[in-house]
């Protein structure tokens, strides 16, 4: 294991308890796509390319962006009624 994979392993674990105890939804969604970002990263790393491309396609972009638009609805809705 390089020290490249050691590092990247250490801010997996980081990234993935900072996205835990986020209390704002938004900042969330957000800090989940920089989780899918340093999760790609990891997976070039041990080299590991189409979970990379499934990881980025989706952890980093597809769900985070869905989250985003139902956090964005759900506000609206409420500020409505």
């Amino acid at each position: 294991m390089t020290a490249l994979q050691c590092v990247l392993f250490l801010l997996v674990g980081v990234a993935g308890t900072v996205v835990v105890f986020t209390r704002d939804l938004r900042r969330q969604a957000l800090l989940f796509s920089f989780y899918g970002m340093v999760m790609t990263l990891l997976f070039v790393a041990i080299q590991s390319g189409d979970v990379a491309l499934s990881e980025l396609a989706v952890g980093a972009a597809a769900l985070p962006l869905m989250l985003l638009v139902t956090i964005s609805t759900l506000r609206n809705r409420k500020e409505t009624k």
